[in-house]
């Protein structure tokens, strides 16, 4: 079963995405890892986000192995390290989104392959992994960003939430859910964490580390569907202007005259995400000029330099291409996995130890005794 592969017609061809998938294989390593670029190193959340794109452009092979990599790294508490080279760990800290992730590329596959085996052998890894996650929630609902490691045992906690990570974990929640429900294990304990997690990303933005300059930290609300609607609107007009340079893309930071192709086509399907299809697409072809004539994209243009930089093609890059064209070309089944419309119902808040008034404390006592 090989997917149809997207095409967006004006923008890239099916012939065209195809072969950027097939750049992100060429640069997978023998174990099945697909680092950032050859030579560079591996974390898990790019990884399956590569994964996801080859098996949309169909590389369906290479992102089984790719897929098959993951629980090999993954530790006995449920983390995976933070940085990979060449299969020698460089950072060991379990980093919280980059454990989660792989929940997202699970479902992912689901949605395309419909493989029931395929969800059953990772729901092991990913309930580990979610485990791990959900146990670095903070009081206000943010996850802990971080778990150090010393002398191969986890150490200390870097008790400090970073919005985009925690907006990408919520993400992850939600398809880990939904694979819980397929698979009829439910587990109530998600469903709190996200619903607390929700909470702190609508109501409580300034909790998180301050990385406001980053352009993820702009959109990654809107990107893993905690904000939508009129306030995911509201969110994106605000900072526009400050992020995004007509014609060329989206500053990885707002000071610097840098456009990056990923952050160009997360943005896409953020703006996807919340109906705004033709600035979408805008955002999808002002990024084009960074497609290499094989096939692969450079990471970003300094533009006061007219010079690419870093000097790579990396394969982040490619995968976030091919999947905001399969978002807005809605060609395969799994088009829909970054609205987040798969997942089953909206997650509403519950408050943590934010000071808000607890006005949901009955559906928190309802999913607590879904746990007994």
């Amino acid at each position: 079963m090989r997917p149809d592969v997207p095409e967006l017609e004006g923008v890239l061809s099916a012939a065209e995405v195809a072969r950027t998938a097939e750049t992100i294989a060429e640069m997978m390593e023998p174990t099945g890892a697909v680092p950032w670029a050859p030579g560079e190193h591996t974390d898990v959340w790019n990884h399956v986000e590569g994964a996801m794109a080859m098996l949309v452009g169909g590389q369906v092979e290479a992102a089984e192995r790719a897929y098959a990599w993951v629980p090999t790294v993954q530790r006995e508490d449920g983390s995976v390290p933070l940085k990979i080279v060449a299969g020698v760990v460089e950072d060991a800290s379990g980093e919280t989104n980059m454990t989660a992730y792989l929940a997202v590329g699970v479902w992912h596959h689901w949605l395309v392959r419909r493989e029931l085996a395929f969800v059953r052998r990772y729901w092991p890894t990913v309930r580990r992994a979610l485990d791990f996650v959900v146990g670095m929630q903070l009081p206000f609902g943010g996850i802990a960003w971080s778990q150090e490691w010393h002398d191969g045992r986890p150490a200390k906690v870097n008790a400090e939430a970073l919005l985009t990570g925690s907006a990408s974990i919520f993400h992850s929640l939600r398809a880990g859910l939904a694979i819980a429900e397929l698979l009829e294990d439910p587990q109530p304990e998600w469903e709190l964490a996200a619903g607390r997690l929700a909470h702190a990303l609508r109501a409580h933005p300034d909790r998180f580390m301050d990385k406001s300059r980053w352009s993820m930290d702009w959109y990654y609300p809107v990107l893993g569907s905690a904000v939508r609607g009129e306030q995911g609107r509201a969110l994106i007009d605000a900072r526009w202007d400050e992020f995004v340079v007509p014609g060329l893309g989206v500053r990885c930071v707002s000071d610097n005259d840098w456009v990056t192709g990923a952050e160009t086509c997360e943005l896409a399907m953020a703006l996807d995400g919340l109906g705004d299809r033709v600035r979408a697409r805008e955002m999808l072809e002002s990024m084009q000029h960074l497609r290499h004539e094989n096939g692969s994209y450079w990471t970003g243009w300094v533009f006061d330099k007219d010079v690419h930089w870093p000097h790579e093609q990396t394969t982040y890059t490619a995968a976030a291409v091919v999947l905001a064209v399969d978002a807005l070309a809605h060609a395969t089944p799994g088009a829909d996995i970054m609205r987040g419309v798969t997942f089953g119902p909206e997650i509403p808040d519950l408050h943590g130890d934010c000071g808000c008034p607890d006005e949901a404390s009955e559906r928190v006592a309802g999913v607590a005794a879904r746990a007994l």
